[in-house]
Formats: structure tokens, C-alpha cells, sequence
């Protein structure tokens, strides 16, 4: 339904073939688990605010902790490009970290009773996926420099989508299961989903690299990474969309502090909060479709100014929220949560789609992982 427009063009460059391949399901596979561990964003939350009692700023101090791993991507995609395991760059370490995940996870649901315990074991699982999401990402880069300009940014809709479609099916069950279980039952259950990151990866095909011989080998050495890294980053064509992706980027977030706006001031229940998750998973589904649909061949410039400029004025609408301006206007507190985030998560997923594309693009032959996890 998502993609109907265009049917003999996702065939080709979705698909790669007349059927889907073991390699690409596999893909798709670890961005399905990527959606599907969304279920544990309110049960964290509600467990560290609950359970462990922290405040508003430790909590944002430990999340940030926990957001280390996505900082350093670029030093996983390092290792995956540069250090072979058995031969192969990618296959195992997606098959460590789901092993990790899984692990961090059923941590989480069983010995974590305090706050150094806790912290490291979010850490670990937000390691997991931060690592699995670099070597799956280098292999749709690979991918999607085989797309023409006209077909560009197919494969990075399919991937969205499909992790969108992860999250839309968990992001009811992650309030409904707080509202029935405890935090550590959401925990024991999530700890199944990352070994399937393990076990789809051996269903990805990835040619051996002939470590033994030096002429045949294609593992690029630490001084050649770094060169190569360095001399795509100090083009222009590089250098410019990265800086503006960092500064877009470099914002402050209230996320934690909103969270106990809305749970302690609102009264908003876990099994409303599922709700909201899932309108904006719908949301995120919703916006991959327009611009898949008839913004594909938009400019990138044209796409990012719009979208930017009308996010900014609608994020600004949060602010009737938090001053009860809404209901003065006589907009219920819980029918204005949902339609701000309906909004508002369409206009961010039309926004960084074309950053995907562009960034796919930039990549060079040999450092998809580094330069890809580098940008993200």
C-alpha cells in the first residue's frame, strides 16, 4: 500500500531481482527489531521514575549516558570496515550485538536494582542496537549506490518504513502492558527480540575476505581508513550537508522533563501514552508515503527549507501545552497531545529522509560504515 505508485521501480531497486532476497529480508529483519524495541521507551521511563525514584535531571543525565553509543558510531563503523572477524566485516557483528542486546535486556528484567546497575545496562543496550544499526545501514549504502537519481531514496524509504512499521505495532502494547504488567515483565519480553538480529545475520550474504594474501585482500588498513575518511570529509561536496546536519541537529531536548510534565502535572496514564506512540508511528509511516509519493524528485534544498521552516512553527505549539493555553481554546489536553504529534512527526520524517539520501550518496566505496555512522 505504502509504495503502490511506483511498482516496477521498487521491483528493481527494492527488491533487486523479481523476489525478495535472503539478504535484503535479513535487512529488513534488523529494522523491524529496531521499531519493535520502541516497546521498552515508556516502561524505561516509568522505571527509572518509579522504581529507581530519579528525578528530571538525573534522568536526563543517564539517558545521556545511555546516547554514548550513538555518538561513537563512527568508531563501530571503524571496526566493522577495517577489522574482519573470521573474514567477514558485517555478519558477526550483527551476530554479537543481538547477543549483547539480548543480554543488556533480560539485565534489565531481572538483577538492575539500582542506579549504577541500571545505567549500565541501558548503556549496553543501547550499544546493541547503535552497532547493529551501523552495520545495517553500510549494507544499505552499498545498496543504494546502485539506485539512479530517479529511484534515489527508494531503499531508504523501505528500511523506514519497515522499522515504522515496528514501532506502530508495539507502540499501543507499550502502554497496555505497563497498565497490566511491571517494567521488568517489558523488559524480559524485548530480550527475545534482538537474538533474532543474531540469527537473520547469517541469511546475509557477504563475500570472505582473503585475509591471508595481502594483494587480494579488501580490508582497507587504520592509515588508510583515516586518509580515506579524511579526504572525503575535507570535500566541499562532503564538508557543507555535514556541518549543516550537525548544526540542525545540535538542539537542546526537554524530553525528560516534558515526560514528568505530562505523567505528574497531565495524569497521562502508560495505556494513553501507547496511544500517542502509536500516532506517531502511523505518523512516521504517513510521512515516509508523501515523500515517497511526490517528493522523491523534490530537491533536497527545496524539501529541508520547507519542511524546517513549517517544523519550527509548528513545534512551537507545545508551548499551548505546557501553558494550558489549549484549554482556554477548549482543546482537551489528550486530543491536542495526539494531533501535535501526528503533525509533527510527518513533518520530521519528510524532513530527514532526504538527509538519508544524501548522506547514502556521499559515502565512497570501502568506508560505507565509518563515513555513513560519521554523518549520522
Amino acid at each position: 500500500m505504502i509504495f503502490s505508485a511506483h511498482p516496477q521501480t521498487l521491483k528493481k531497486t527494492l527488491l533487486f531481482g523479481n523476489a525478495p532476497t535472503p539478504e535484503l529480508m535479513g535487512i529488513l529483519v534488523v529494522y523491524f527489531v529496531q521499531g519493535i524495541l520502541g516497546l521498552t521507551r515508556l516502561a524505561v521511563s516509568f522505571f527509572l521514575k518509579d522504581e529507581l525514584g530519579l528525578s528530571p535531571a538525573q534522568m536526563s543525565a543517564l539517558l545521556g549516558i545511555s546516547a554514548i553509543p550513538w555518538i561513537v558510531k563512527p568508531v563501530f563503523g571503524f571496526i566493522s570496515d577495517g577489522l574482519p572477524i573470521f573474514g567477514y566485516r558485517r555478519r558477526p557483528y550483527l551476530v554479537l550485538s543481538g547477543i549483547l542486546g539480548s543480554l543488556a535486556w533480560l539485565a534489565l528484567a531481572t538483577v538492575v536494582n539500582n542506579v549504577p546497575t541500571a545505567t549500565l545496562a541501558i548503556l549496553l543496550a543501547s550499544l546493541s542496537v547503535a552497532m547493529s544499526d551501523v552495520i545495517v545501514d553500510s549494507l544499505v549504502v552499498e545498496k543504494a549506490r546502485k539506485e539512479s537519481l530517479g529511484d534515489a531514496g527508494s531503499l531508504q524509504s523501505l528500511t523506514w518504513a519497515v522499522a515504522a512499521l515496528g514501532g506502530l505495532i508495539t507502540a499501543y502494547l507499550s502502554g497496555w502492558l505497563l497498565e497490566h504488567f511491571s517494567s521488568r515483565t517489558v523488559f524480559g519480553i524485548t530480550a527475545i527480540f534482538p537474538l533474532a538480529v543474531s540469527a537473520v545475520a547469517w541469511i546475509i550474504a557477504e563475500d570472505k575476505i582473503a585475509q591471508n594474501n595481502p594483494l587480494e585482500s579488501q580490508t582497507p588498513t587504520t592509515r588508510q581508513q583515516i586518509k580515506s575518511l579524511w579526504q572525503a570529509i575535507t570535500q566541499k561536496a562532503i564538508l557543507y550537508p555535514t556541518l549543516f546536519i550537525f548544526v540542525w541537529q545540535a538542539t537542546p531536548s526537554a524530553d525528560s522533563a516534558f515526560f514528568y510534565f505530562i505523567t505528574n502535572e497531565l495524569g497521562f496514564e502508560p495505556e494513553f501514552l501507547g496511544r500517542v506512540r502509536l500516532v506517531t508511528s502511523f505518523a512516521s509511516l504517513l510521512g515516509i508515503w508523501i515523500y515517497q509519493r511526490f517528493l522523491k524528485t523534490v530537491a533536497f534544498r527545496h524539501i529541508l527549507g520547507w519542511s524546517i521552516v513549517i517544523s519550527s512553527v509548528l513545534g512551537l505549539t507545545t508551548l499551548l501545552l505546557v501553558t494550558h493555553t489549549n484549554r482556554a481554546l477548549g482543546i482537551d489536553d489528550h486530543w491536542f497531545s495526539l494531533g501535535d504529534s501526528l503533525i509533527l512527526s510527518v513533518m520530521g520524517q519528510i524532513a530527514f529522509l532526504p538527509v538519508l539520501v544524501l548522506s547514502a550518496r556521499l559515502c565512497p566505496k570501502g568506508i560505507e560504515a565509518s563515513l555513513f555512522a560519521l554523518l549520522m
